[in-house]
């Protein structure tokens, strides 16, 4: 079954928005590395209800107006994966966690490089706030929106709206 897309212009460059069964799937940036979320055949879709409510709360997001997002996610990744991804989901709107504390969170305290490939394959970025992840010195560690869309996003949400522009 082919997965539906939208494309949706914000502060952070061109985002492209996947819906799978009838679910936000995936948030996909320009500069996206291949390979790095597998969805399959894509269809655009710009009328899918699904991908139109994503839009809109993005859309309030990047505005300063939502600090929290109600979508059903399709997460598609291993067992190891789905467990980090929705440690994610638990990260406060303007806090951020480190690989460790994520680790800890679902209880495999050594497997913190294991945290940060799968953090690395989180396939709704924003959402799914791996943006909100940070070494354990509080630095700013690999993001695949690049780490000036992670600054962005963690100026918008520490201080109200960012004053950045892509």
């Amino acid at each position: 079954m082919p997965c539906e897309y939208t494309l949706m212009p914000s502060p952070v460059g061109e985002l492209t928005l996947v819906a799978r069964h009838g679910k936000l799937g995936a948030i996909l940036w320009q500069t996206e590395r291949a390979n790095r979320v597998r969805l399959g055949e894509l269809i655009e879709a710009n009328n899918s209800l699904v991908l139109l409510e994503a839009q809109r709360q993005l859309n309030d997001y990047f505005a300063g107006t939502r600090s929290q997002f109600e979508l059903e996610l399709d997460f598609a990744g291993t067992d190891f994966q789905k467990q980090v991804w929705q440690a994610l989901l638990t990260i406060p709107f303007g806090e951020t966690r480190s690989y460790s504390q994520i680790a800890q969170q679902i209880g495999n305290p050594k497997a913190v490089r294991a945290v940060g490939a799968a953090n690395g394959r989180n396939p709704i970025s924003i959402i799914a706030p791996c943006h909100r992840v940070v070494g354990a010195s509080g630095g700013l560690t690999g993001f695949a929106g690049g780490l000036e869309a992670k600054q962005y996003l963690l100026t918008l949400e520490n201080r109200g709206q960012a004053k950045l522009a892509f």
